[in-house]
């Protein structure tokens, strides 16, 4: 790929926007690529979480391009947004847990890939904005609505019509992000909470997954309901038959043979 690189070990798929001439500001091409590294990861079997990340200290992605951007037509508009919303589906609907480490300038289109994710983990120089209506535009990949659903409507305008930046020790204190770290231990963390997530079962990790996700905005009966289901059918699996009996043998389970 020409934008990205991934990297696989121990059941860790990273996968890092190197794009730095730009401060890894995402175009047509990087979108693409970085929806098909992330399919490539869930359909590894040998990739059991996933990170994202930018190279170099400045940025994690420092939003669009905005030169690719400035000379759009309305329906082209429409085709990256939809792009764009697409991509961050892919990573807020994978099976597999997706960290976003963000080391540097989280802007525009990089905060919504960040909010894409499930865990957020921040460099102390991070800082993160949604600024486009400075631009005459608007988020266009998710986050007018995750971001309001994530910290709440009133920070969420604040950040979005106000176009206010938050740096990581904000973005800690209004749960925008998970940890705040140097960013010389930023890897280190992310790598702590992945493996902490690698040594449970991947299919009921996948399972809780899809219950938090589907039943978020849902009634609580709802969401029970596909909880409900989500139990009942792990007790179904060779994994779950595995987790139990490791308990009752006093071992740790192995559910990655």
């Amino acid at each position: 790929m020409k934008y990205i690189n991934i990297d696989l070990k121990d059941y860790i798929g990273t996968i890092t926007i190197n794009r730095p001439e730009a401060l890894n500001a995402m175009n047509k091409d990087l979108v693409a690529e970085l929806k098909q590294s992330v399919e490539g990861c869930i359909e590894n079997k040998e990739v059991g979480v996933i990170v994202i990340t930018g190279s170099g200290e400045k940025a994690f992605i420092a939003g669009a391009d905005i030169k690719s951007m400035q000379k759009m037509s309305g329906r082209q508009a429409l085709e990256f947004s939809r792009e764009g919303q697409e991509m961050t589906m892919v990573i807020e609907n994978s099976p597999k847990p997706v960290i976003a480490a963000i080391n540097g300038f989280a802007l525009g289109g990089g905060c919504e890939i960040a909010l894409a994710c499930d865990m957020r983990i921040a460099s102390d120089n991070a800082k993160l904005s949604q600024p486009e209506v400075a631009l005459g535009i608007i988020p266009g990949w998710g986050g007018t609505q995750r971001l309001p659903r994530l910290i709440g409507k009133g920070r969420a305008i604040e950040m979005i019509a106000g176009g206010a930046m938050v740096d990581a020790k904000e973005a800690l204190r209004i749960g925008l992000v998970n940890h705040v770290v140097p960013q010389s231990e930023l890897m280190v963390k992310v790598q702590f909470l992945a493996k902490s997530i690698l040594k449970n079962g991947p299919a009921a990790v996948g399972a809780a997954l899809k219950c938090i996700h589907q039943g978020y905005d849902q009634h609580l009966e709802n969401g029970l309901d596909l909880e409900l289901n989500a139990f009942a059918e792990l007790f179904e699996t060779d994994e779950q038959r595995e987790g139990t009996t490791a308990f009752v043998e006093k071992r740790k389970p192995n559910f990655r043979s």
